[in-house]
């Protein structure tokens, strides 16, 4: 199977908060925040697989700071590793600044998509061949928060962890 880049995977949404999507101080619910960064993580995951993906877990999120309305949200997704049939997608939030245009991050989460048939049963993904800094740092990760995920889930025992068991053995 072909392995392919991170980066050939990247969507990018961009879109203003609007009063409707508001909580009582103004600022974007996280709910509302959390569905668009699942669209735009499973827009990458698709890219990658060519297949339909469904959300398997939202693994991780951070709220950093507050996104007040009449903000330019942008929210980019890259698949950060793929395994068998699932794809950890890396999803970073960004804020831009009306009159510079800098762009300050606001918000980051880790979702994992599988890719299904029609049916929706798994199908095989490719695997991912990093090429920045960043994308290293994020995909050896990635095996390291599969890793943990399963042994929470009770899908994986302790000793077969070997990723977390590196990190305290010497």
């Amino acid at each position: 199977m072909l392995i392919k880049k991170s980066k050939d995977s990247l969507a990018i949404l961009t879109d203003v908060v609007l009063p409707g999507e508001t909580n009582a101080l103004n600022n974007l619910f996280g709910g509302e925040l959390l569905a668009r960064m699942d669209r735009a993580g499973s827009i990458s995951a698709q890219r990658h697989s060519r297949n339909i993906v469904v959300t398997a877990s939202v693994n991780h999120v951070v709220f950093r700071k507050v996104i007040p309305v009449g903000s330019v949200v942008t929210i980019e997704a890259k698949v950060s590793r793929a395994f068998n049939s699932s794809m950890e997608v890396y999803v970073d939030v960004w804020i831009e600044d009306r009159k510079t245009g800098d762009l300050t991050k606001v918000n980051e989460g880790i979702y994992t998509f599988v890719a299904v048939d029609r049916l929706g049963s798994p199908v095989k993904v490719s695997a991912i061949k990093p090429e920045t800094d960043l994308e290293t740092e994020r995909f050896e990760g990635a095996l390291r928060r599969k890793q943990l995920s399963l042994l929470l889930s009770g899908r994986m025992e302790a000793k077969d962890a070997t990723e977390l068991k590196a990190l305290f053995e010497e």
